[in-house]
């Protein structure tokens, strides 16, 4: 499965960000969402193949949740591991090399719960879960193993959201700062691979433009905790003209006015507004915004995403 942010979650991060407030709690809402639903779903089927191998002695969870007809993503998580750390140890992540190597893991994370079980004989771990009307119980290493695998599901969901938050948020975020100061559709572009695109498409990792005559400068946001020294890295590597953060150090800054490059720190005093002296800099046709900011934002997230869903209709 592939974790996405939501228009609305966007919205949400978008709106902090350009208040000057920390969005970080609306992707720790958002990780929240998606594992307490995931756990729901996955105790149901833990109940479910519980029930359909009761008259078996064999290990029922490998034989339901390492079942090579699920998706590479799924046995990995259940095995105790996920397909990045698979990718990373094996060079691969191919279904095959997948199983193999779930199976593999399984195999030691098993017996090391099993050792763990009989040295610690006075532990004791029973997990009741009851679904329509139905209930099974889980001895200390069956709820230990569904313990584990959550554990990676949440860590695996923590690090998939962060990494796209960025990403997911870059295009819609330059996109509302241009609309806030009434920057002309031909003053900026958006592209994937150089070549020019028109749908707001959140899917997709992007280069920002802002556009004067012949000229393009690129834009570069991240959304870094303050002080991080890759910022100036980034830019050198990119070549970008712009940079907008959510936090940047004296030390940042200085780095930056030093390589000529035009900054955003949202969570400065000006914050946003920096973008009107950025604009001015690189003598790009914009209006400064005086109006409230709310109600102007309200209209923007109003075209900018029903833009996408007319596009997509």
């Amino acid at each position: 499965m592939t974790f996405t942010l939501t228009e609305q979650v966007a919205q949400k991060i978008i709106k902090k960000l350009i208040e000057g407030e920390d969005y970080r709690i609306e992707v720790v809402a958002l990780i929240n969402a998606q594992f307490l639903q995931y756990i729901i779903d996955f105790f149901k089927r833990i109940v479910e193949a519980k029930l359909r191998n009761k008259d078996i002695t064999v290990d029922w969870y490998k034989k339901e949740f390492l079942n090579d007809k699920l998706s590479a993503e799924e046995i990995a998580i259940n095995s105790g591991l996920n397909r990045k750390t698979i990718s990373n140890m094996y060079n691969s992540a191919t279904k095959d090399v997948v199983i193999e190597a779930s199976n593999e893991h399984y195999e030691e994370l098993y017996n090391a719960i099993q050792n763990l079980v009989d040295n610690e004989k006075d532990l004791e771990i029973k997990l009741t879960l009851k679904f329509n009307g139905v209930s099974v119980d889980l001895n200390v290493s069956e709820s230990l193993i569904v313990i584990n695998t959550l554990a990676v599901k949440r860590a695996a969901l923590r690090g998939g959201l962060w990494s796209t938050a960025g990403k997911r948020v870059e295009k819609p975020l330059m996109l509302t700062l241009c609309k806030l100061y009434s920057v002309p559709q031909k003053n900026y572009s958006i592209k994937v691979k150089g070549e020019p695109i028109n749908d707001v498409d959140f899917e997709r990792e992007i280069d920002f433009y802002l556009v004067r005559e012949k000229e393009n400068y690129k834009c570069e946001v991240k959304l870094m905790g303050k002080g991080n020294p890759e910022s100036a890295d980034a830019v050198i590597a990119r070549e970008s003209k712009v940079f907008v953060a959510d936090k940047l150090s004296e030390t940042n800054k200085k780095q930056l006015n030093s390589l000529k490059v035009e900054w955003v720190e949202l969570r400065d005093k000006e914050g946003y507004r920096r973008f009107n002296k950025v604009l001015e800099n690189l003598k790009i046709p914009h209006q400064n915004f005086k109006g409230n900011i709310n109600s102007a934002l309200k209209n923007v997230f109003q075209e900018i995403f029903n833009d996408k869903n007319r596009k997509e209709k």
